[in-house]
């Protein structure tokens, strides 16, 4: 480094992706860091309008619930990349496309099998049958392939030691894809001179990739040429963008519940030229509003009579119904024993160290080191309801510890993970912020892992809330080329 942006840059004691002890670029990192060092802050201002401009153009957008103005909102891309070198992403793809294996085998054998594990008492039975996403309309029905989680979302942090950990799995309606891709389409325009440089692993087939998977997953009914169309609640959704994005990278129709008609147990969608068969149904609508018959009465958001074309087999739902069951936080501690379980292997990537509430004892030990540990409620999403303990006030504490007490299926308890940092853009500089990873995984044929995924970004200096909706921005995530054909996750498909 010569001096420029990063003469100053600080570590503040955290895992710094980017910087090594030493104040040396890491592996992967030589080039962008130095062209960013060689930048003044006037050179940085003028790249942030321009990809300021860039976003407005393409008419990059979020929601954000609550609010009384402004809810849509430009999306916020830091200018810094966050770069994976081939070898660790080698790691991450084979645990992932491991741990998705798994968790579909688990819902396959609870909603279609002899329910063997729990059977065995490695999931307790009732944990699993009182989670809010557990669904016995989706006894009985099977999924091709059994690929229940056809789109996964798998939330990784990386600890002050460096290792990967998996905070969370998202395996109902995953969000946030498009933004990969939007990503990388405003990079390659925005820091050229960057990109340029490095040999990065393309992100560009995911619509076809997403797809394949899709028309993979068809009935038998479907022939050759399967019709697929994606769901959407409309406009208001908070992630409407994404739902007309991946439409439109897929070329597929985009369709809200009135423009469908189930009549005999098929589901048709209303065109110009009439009435035409649906196949596949990417669906971004959740479970208890896709039909008003079984589901939530006075929804509109579905179709009445979706669920019997499902249970006949004429027309695909992905994901399946009843996901939740898998992605429930107080059941996500046993996805490990679900890897050892099914695979006979041990986890290739951990989970953070959980504890789940219910259990007198685990409850006893996190409350008396409450003001140490992460409370977060079961059934929330989004970052809301979480309380971080080193950074809460008695009130907050004292708030969440009776909530605990009055419901402890509700809540578990995180130790605290140091989230890596990465440097960030700031005014005039850079500085570390600290960041995650929510890579995307499909499951057709075979198991297939975007490179890279949303990192997600702090950028309030020392918070650990990287929501967007809790004020987190993102950054284009790097994977670096590594020699061809070595990038087969290890996992096959059903």
């Amino acid at each position: 480094m010569t001096g420029g942006l990063f003469s100053d840059y600080d570590r503040g004691g955290f895992f710094d992706e980017a910087i090594d002890d030493d104040g040396h670029a890491r592996h992967g990192y030589g080039p962008v860091v130095d062209w960013f060092d060689d930048l003044t802050p006037g050179n940085l201002d003028y790249h942030a309008s321009l990809r300021d401009d860039v976003l407005r153009t393409r008419g990059i957008t979020f929601t954000v619930y609550g609010e009384s103005s402004g809810i849509e909102r430009t999306w916020p891309m830091d200018l810094f990349p966050r770069i994976i070198p081939a070898d660790e992403w080698a790691h991450l793809e084979r645990g992932l496309a491991q741990r998705v294996n798994a968790v579909n085998r688990f819902l396959e054998d609870l909603y279609v099998g002899e329910q063997a594990i729990l059977e065995d008492g490695v999931v307790p039975r009732w944990l699993v049958m009182s989670s809010d996403g557990f669904e016995r309309e989706a006894f009985n029905i099977a999924v091709p392939n059994g690929a229940r989680c056809l789109v996964s979302g798998i939330d990784i942090v990386r600890g002050d030691d460096g290792r990967f950990l998996v905070l969370e799995d998202n395996l109902r309606n995953p969000s946030g894809v498009s933004y990969v891709l939007e990503n990388r389409a405003t990079m390659a325009r925005v820091l050229t001179g960057a990109f340029a440089e490095m040999g990065i692993r393309s992100v560009d087939d995911y619509g076809r990739s997403l797809l394949s998977a899709l028309r993979n997953a068809a009935p038998p009914s479907a022939g050759d040429d399967p019709v697929v169309v994606v769901l959407t609640p409309g406009i208001f959704n908070s992630a409407y963008f994404e739902h007309a994005f991946l439409a439109r990278q897929m070329g597929v129709e985009l369709v809200e519940g009135r423009d469908l008609v189930v009549d005999d147990n098929v589901v048709t969608m209303r065109t110009t030229g009439g009435l035409r068969r649906v196949d596949v149904i990417y669906r971004r609508v959740d479970d208890q509003f896709l039909d008003p018959v079984v589901f939530e009465k006075s929804s509109t958001l579905g179709a009445p009579g979706m669920m019997a074309a499902v249970r006949a087999g004429t027309v695909t739902l992905a994901n399946a119904v009843g996901n939740g069951a898998a992605d429930d936080k107080a059941v996500y501690p046993y996805v490990p024993e679900m890897i050892r379980y099914y695979l006979g292997e041990e986890p290739l990537i951990d989970n953070a160290p959980t504890y789940v509430l219910w259990d007198a004892d685990q409850r006893a030990e996190s409350v008396a080191r409450a003001d140490e540990l992460v409370w977060k409620p079961v059934a929330e999403s989004g970052g809301y309801g979480i309380v971080i303990g080193p950074s809460a006030s008695d009130e907050e504490l004292a708030d969440v510890l009776a909530k605990v007490e009055a419901d402890p299926r509700g809540w578990i308890a995180q130790e605290v993970v140091q989230l890596s940092r990465v440097p960030s853009c700031v005014e005039g500089g850079l500085e570390g912020r600290h960041v995650d990873l929510r890579p995307f995984v499909l499951t057709g044929a075979s198991i297939e892992v975007l490179p890279g995924g949303l990192t997600r970004v702090a950028m309030r200096k020392g918070s650990l809330i990287v929501n967007s909706s809790q004020g987190g921005g993102s950054k284009d995530t790097w994977v670096l080329e590594d020699q061809p054909g070595s990038h087969d996750p290890g996992a096959g498909g059903f």
